[in-house]
């Protein structure tokens, strides 16, 4: 069933902020709620079956931090252990602990649903949240000041792509509905305009920058991609793809490698410095349905996409041409809804997307949760769910701050930020 459409009422912009109620109980103590589906290992096929993992995570936990992560530690110093395997356990020591995560603090800036997040990069505690009206909240949940607020247009504004400025954070970058790419403060000033369609029919739908290259590249809703210099120079405006250019993302290690998502139901990637026209792509990556996302990992080795019906995809960056890993998760696409999409952890390889429980999918179950999925980027297997009863929205962006270790989700009107327990509690 769709999600209900809330009214487009106007409603003043106040921060409502709420601390986590100790009522919340773990997927756990949820468990009789949702039927319990089976995770199938990795076949011949490389495809994968996403399902609930409550009845097995008893069996990934792992000997005391002390006896694993210390030894592990001790052994790589004497060299008798491999890197590989020092991370597994981290990584693995990283499971365990998002069974104590928690909503411990929540936000209903917005007259209109979130569709954009960026997490600051130095401030651990500090986001930039936009909305489907062209409002901009830059709150730092750390602190009791007031969160600052930008007023949007409202009706057409929609803040499609959201990214602090590199070369300074106390600027932002913004792609809208409203027809321009742009840089601001958060004084609501407009510092530069890098794109502008100058008509209604035409929008920016998505940015990244590059601050080795000083470059910022953003897609339309055409299948136009334009790349300037940080200075506001064009150059050069391509058509790219035959419809809307939904993301585009410039690898972190070889920032001249660009990807390009579309509902044209395909993923190019481009190399910047050969980039002559529609046809210069380095590899076009056919999927069966429109793509919300392609995300670079942050080692740049992996490209994770996301479509708009059930397919969760990551190709190796050495072996474009290799078969992807394919997993089944249902996040199918609705009108109302911000698209889903998935995004790595940042430090490890671990992937984090919102479920929208369909009922025409194989594994879904009666009474399955709305619940922020964790796969793993390697095998493709579910490792764990959260899920909080008083937030059983679909969390249609779920992120990791750039320590690792607190995650902010867009749930509708709402923003949500986990944490772990004990920490939730400190802030």
């Amino acid at each position: 069933m769709a999600p209900r459409k809330r009214p487009e009422a106007q409603k003043t912009p106040e921060v409502v902020v709420r601390p986590k109620s100790k009522r919340n109980r773990s997927p756990r103590e949820l468990e009789p709620e949702a039927k319990k589906l089976c995770v199938k290992g990795p076949g011949s096929s490389r495809r994968f079956d996403s399902g609930c993992l409550w009845a097995g995570l008893a069996s990934l936990r792992v000997p005391p931090l002390c006896s694993s992560i210390v030894r592990a530690l001790h052994q790589h110093k004497l060299g008798t252990a491999a890197w590989p395997s020092l991370q597994q356990g981290l990584q693995q020591s990283f499971l365990n602990s998002l069974a104590s995560y928690r909503i411990f603090q929540k936000a209903a800036p917005f007259d209109r649903r979130a569709t954009s997040l960026a997490w600051h990069p130095t401030h651990p505690s500090t986001l930039a949240v936009g909305s489907k009206g062209g409002d901009i909240l830059l709150w730092n949940f750390g602190i009791k000041d007031k969160p600052t607020f930008i007023k949007g247009i409202g009706a057409g504004g929609s803040i499609t792509g959201l990214k602090f400025n590199p070369l300074n954070t106390n600027q932002f970058f913004t792609s809208s509905m409203e027809g321009t790419t742009r840089l601001q403060d958060f004084k609501g000033n407009t510092l530069r305009v890098f794109a502008s369609s100058d008509t209604c029919n035409v929008w920016f739908c998505s940015l990244d920058i590059s601050v080795k290259s000083r470059v910022v590249v953003t897609g339309d809703n055409v299948g136009h991609v334009i790349l300037l210099n940080m200075d506001g120079r064009e150059l050069w405006n391509l058509r790219m793809h035959k419809k809307k250019v939904t993301h585009v993302a410039l690898n972190p290690c070889c920032d001249w490698l660009l990807a390009t998502a579309s509902v044209d139901q395909t993923v190019k990637i481009w190399d910047l410095r050969q980039v002559r026209g529609k046809s210069s792509f380095l590899h076009s990556l056919p999927h069966r349905h429109p793509v919300n996302a392609a995300h670079f990992s942050p080692d740049g080795a992996q490209l994770l996409t996301t479509d708009q019906k059930s397919e969760i995809r990551v190709y190796s960056a050495c072996q474009w041409d290799c078969p992807p890993s394919l997993i089944p998760h249902p996040h199918r696409h609705f009108q109302h809804l911000t698209p889903i999409k998935a995004s790595w952890h940042p430090r490890y390889n671990l992937i984090v997307v919102g479920r929208y429980p369909d009922p025409n999918f194989k594994s879904c179950s009666p009474h399955e949760l709305r619940t922020i999925d964790v796969f793993d980027g390697s095998s493709g297997k579910i490792m764990y769910q959260l899920y909080d009863p008083e937030s059983s929205g679909i969390m249609s962006l779920n992120e990791f701050n750039p320590m690792g270790d607190t995650l902010a989700s867009v749930m509708g009107y709402h923003i949500l930020v986990w944490s772990p327990e004990d920490a939730g509690t400190q802030k």
